[in-house]
């Protein structure tokens, strides 16, 4: 027999209090085993008719975290009316509970997110404590979904509809309790989990009649209903619509469009037929594929990126006490503050003081705004700026535990800074180096050391970006990379661990994403159209954009060092169509990008003024374009290709590090869960994405032929996680 997850108790004032405790998991969530103990309780209860009240309260140290994500990944359309009989039923408790005739009570003693909020939403009074780890929000638009137990119909009757969709529902905001009882989805706070159950009591009491908004006469929904020509609402709706448009930009992510549906036609009906609405809505999202690759990715995949990685669960992980950055431009200026941010002492150190000052100049520009944002205390910067030790000697950087080399992209620089400081770092330091593209292997000749040298490539801007590409060298140990995972974890990045190869895997791929926009072009696909495929494929940045920002000169320079490279390995180069394209944008028209102020756009005054007029002319646009979707998939295929070849070469050692990589690295769309799960999610699985990529080699080049590996598992029907999951039991 399954166990309960809900306790139930009574006390003298005859208030019963129902305290949710999953005995199998580490929180509490909406699966199997909380829908029957719910049920379970409820008939307890009956007609409520000796009770005065209920409590809902957790015995966890957060209150409820949602729906089961183990259940949600793999509910399908085959099983679509059992998984929607499950939705029904849950949904039809939490009615139960809120319509008892008696006064019911949430307890927030912790995270309340999603499912959890929802449950919430079914009571009439809502108290949370004012902790720093109480944090509430309905995010199921980050993971491809929409609440499914009633939160946009409740969130909606109970902020109004444009309040509810901008607030909650569409951004997936988390708000602590403080910002929850300014919104209106808390009503009461208390200073400790200690405080609540008496708070619950004493509202109880006051309030023996107590019943929802919507199920009391005379209720209006706040902002009036969408349908009525009298109300605001009214005439803001095709300004809704519009702006939801324009976030989207025409890329896969069909949540908000269902969110936006189910807000405003639950919002012209009664409440019952509303949370119908819901569902079926809900039910559409959570059996179609890009939840399930979103759920993968965030879920899933970012746990195992942040987990222990092979290492023993009882080790106390190391922590850097004295970081010294080498070299005080930008990205040293963000490793700087970053670092003094998680509370560690750094020394940014450049030629010179001016220099070093004006990198730590960055990390007070950061700082004021988050002062001026209310985030921290004009103390608080103070003392993370005087963490931050600007200097031209080497000195001040004794004793330090942590070196990052943050220099320009030349071997023999990087050498000699490193050189440098050795001498005076503690015994055994980690050092780590910044570099995109560089092999460690071959950096690490310079230190005396190498299996203390690791790469740690942060991506810009540092404070911004929550990427870290951890590097194995050829001699990096495996302590050296278990620090580094320390250190990711120490300063609030996200870690992936790749193997040394030239540009490692996030260079390696985003490489290939531009050169295929830049070979777009040269075959005489309009600029704009690149543009618009680009984010219609739900990139970040239009993709010439993107090469204007990255530097063209820099893109040269990474093409003629990996030719080298290739010729002195005797290996053959085979030019890419984009080369052509890039030098003559360098040596005809002198057209760097961005920095240079000139590139595939044209900029003033500081600001990007549209695409280069001469683009046009310099290369004329052909008779006949590929189509749309050709373009979109060109760009998704050859970066997920690549990332197959990685994969094959050892270069990645886990999907999940290649799909947050991915994802939180190089900007691929959030929509397809990262750019391996992009393979397997794709129509007909493996196989489909095989026969779509050669389809794209014989019309485009033999860049997107699939590998062997790829092939092997189309014919036998296995996706690319599970042969993983396969490989790493076996060994």
């Amino acid at each position: 027999m399954t166990q309960s997850t809900i306790r139930r108790t009574i006390d003298d004032d005859s208030i019963v209090t129902l305290t949710i405790d999953d005995p199998e998991q580490r929180v509490n969530t909406m699966n199997e085993r909380f829908v029957t103990s719910l049920a379970d309780a409820l008939d307890e209860i009956g007609d409520a008719q000796d009770i005065a009240g209920v409590v809902i309260a957790s015995g966890k140290s957060t209150f409820f975290a949602g729906g089961d994500l183990n259940d949600l990944v793999h509910a399908d359309r085959s099983h679509i009316g059992e998984f929607t009989a499950f939705v029904e039923r849950n949904r039809g408790l939490l009615r139960r509970l809120e319509r008892l005739g008696v006064p019911v009570v949430a307890t927030i003693n912790g995270a309340a997110l999603g499912g959890g909020l929802e449950l919430a939403f079914a009571t009439h009074h809502r108290i949370a404590v004012k902790s720093g780890g109480v944090r509430l929000g309905l995010p199921e638009v980050t993971l491809g979904l929409l609440p499914g137990a009633g939160g946009v119909v409740r969130s909606v009757r109970l902020l109004g509809v444009q309040k509810a969709l901008s607030s909650l529902l569409l951004t997936g905001r988390q708000v602590d309790a403080s910002a929850a009882l300014e919104l209106g989805i808390v009503d009461e706070l208390v200073d400790s989990p200690a405080d609540l159950a008496s708070a619950a009591k004493t509202w109880i009491l006051a309030n023996p009649d107590a019943r929802q908004p919507w199920d009391s006469p005379g209720y209006a929904l706040p902002g009036g209903a969408p349908g009525d020509p009298a109300q605001p609402l009214h005439a803001s709706l095709p300004v809704l619509t519009a702006a939801l448009r324009a976030d989207l930009k025409g890329a896969n992510y069909p949540a908000p469009k269902n969110i936006l549906k189910a807000a405003v036609e639950g919002a012209q009906v009664d409440f019952d037929n509303a949370l119908r609405i819901e569902t079926r809505y809900f039910v559409d999202l959570a059996v179609g594929q890009i939840a399930k690759n979103m759920i993968q990715a965030r879920f899933f995949d970012t746990q195992t990126v942040n987990g222990l990685r092979g290492r023993d669960a009882s080790r106390t992980p190391w922590k850097a006490t004295k970081a010294v950055v080498l070299g005080a431009g930008m990205m040293g200026a963000g490793i700087a503050y970053q670092c003094a941010a998680a509370g560690i002492d750094v020394v940014l150190k450049d030629v010179s003081v001016e220099a070093a000052e004006r990198g730590k100049e960055y990390s007070r520009k950061v700082l004021d705004k988050k002062v001026r944002a209310g985030a921290l205390s004009e103390a608080q910067r103070e003392v993370i700026l005087d963490r931050i030790t600007s200097t031209a000697d080497v000195a001040d950087a004794a004793g330090a535990d942590l070196v990052i080399e943050a220099v320009f992209e030349d071997p023999d620089l990087k050498a000699r800074v490193l050189k440098e400081v050795e001498p005076v770092l503690a015994p055994g330091a980690l050092i780590g180096s910044n570099t995109s593209t560089l092999p460690i292997t071959g950096l690490a000749g310079g230190v005396r050391n190498p299996a203390d040298f690791i790469g740690l490539h942060f991506f810009s801007p540092v404070d911004k970006m929550p990427l870290l590409e951890i590097i194995r060298g050829g001699s990096t140990s495996a302590e050296s990379v278990s620090r580094a995972l320390d250190v990711a974890r120490q300063i609030a990045k996200t870690p992936i661990v790749v193997n040394d190869s030239r540009g490692f895997f996030t260079s390696r791929v985003i490489g290939t994403f531009v050169n295929e926009a830049l070979a777009m072009l040269g075959e005489g696909v309009p600029a704009p159209m690149i543009e618009q495929a680009t984010t219609q494929a739900g990139y970040p940045a239009p993709a010439l954009q993107l090469a204007d920002e990255l530097n063209l000169e820099l893109l040269r320079r990474v093409r003629d060092a990996s030719r080298d490279a290739a010729e002195a390995e005797g290996r053959d180069w085979v030019a890419h169509p984009a080369e052509a394209v890039l030098d003559r944008m360098l040596t005809e028209f002198d057209r760097a990008g961005r920095l240079a102020g000139a590139g595939f756009y044209e900029y003033g005054e500081g600001r990007r003024n549209g695409l280069w007029s001469g683009l046009g002319t310099v290369f004329p646009v052909a008779e006949q374009v590929p189509t749309l979707t050709d373009l979109k998939e060109r760009l998704l295929f050859v970066e997920a290709v690549e990332s197959a070849k990685c994969l094959d070469e050892g270069v990645l050692e886990s999907v999940a590090d290649a799909n947050i990589g991915s994802l939180l690295g190089i900007g691929y769309p959030g929509w397809t869960g990262g750019v391996l799960q992009f393979i397997d999610g794709y129509e007909g699985g493996v196989a489909g994405f095989v026969t779509r990529a050669n389809e794209l080699a014989t019309r485009y080049g033999t860049r997107f032929r699939p590998p062997v590996s790829l092939t092997r598992l189309a014919a036998d029907g296995v996706s690319l996680a599970d042969s993983r999951r396969h490989a790493e039991a076996v060994s």
